[in-house]
């Protein structure tokens, strides 16, 4: 069984920073898709950041030019730098990677950001 621990999320004012975290107990590099997503009050969980592959990353529009997703092999952590934060951004971030046919999900990790 593959688990994820997430940390970093907290409290934070509009045009902050906080950085995600996403450990895998085992290796990443076993993982065929890495994400994260978010569930925002009143709405489903959508898709925020992830990799395609070993590169190739994708962003939805709301938080291109304001995050990055990154990946540490070695440590075995995917990692969400968020910058320019917005009180739209508040919600649960949940990472998810994929290995085969399974899904595992982080516990998920609360942001608020205030006005």
């Amino acid at each position: 069984q593959v688990e994820l621990v997430e940390s970093g999320g907290g409290f934070v004012q509009a045009g902050g920073s906080l950085r995600l975290s996403c450990t895998a107990s085992i290796s990443i590099l076993t993982m065929s898709y890495m994400a994260w997503y978010r569930q925002t009050p009143g709405n489903q969980r959508e898709l925020v950041a992830g990799f395609i592959g070993d590169i190739r990353r994708e962003y939805t529009d709301v938080v291109k030019g304001r995050f990055t997703i990154s990946r540490d092999n070695a440590k075995k952590t995917m990692y969400l730098q968020m910058s320019s934060l917005k009180p739209e951004d508040t919600g649960v971030y949940y990472c998810k990677m994929m290995r085969g046919r399974s899904d595992y999900w982080g516990q998920g990790t609360q942001v608020t950001v205030s006005s």
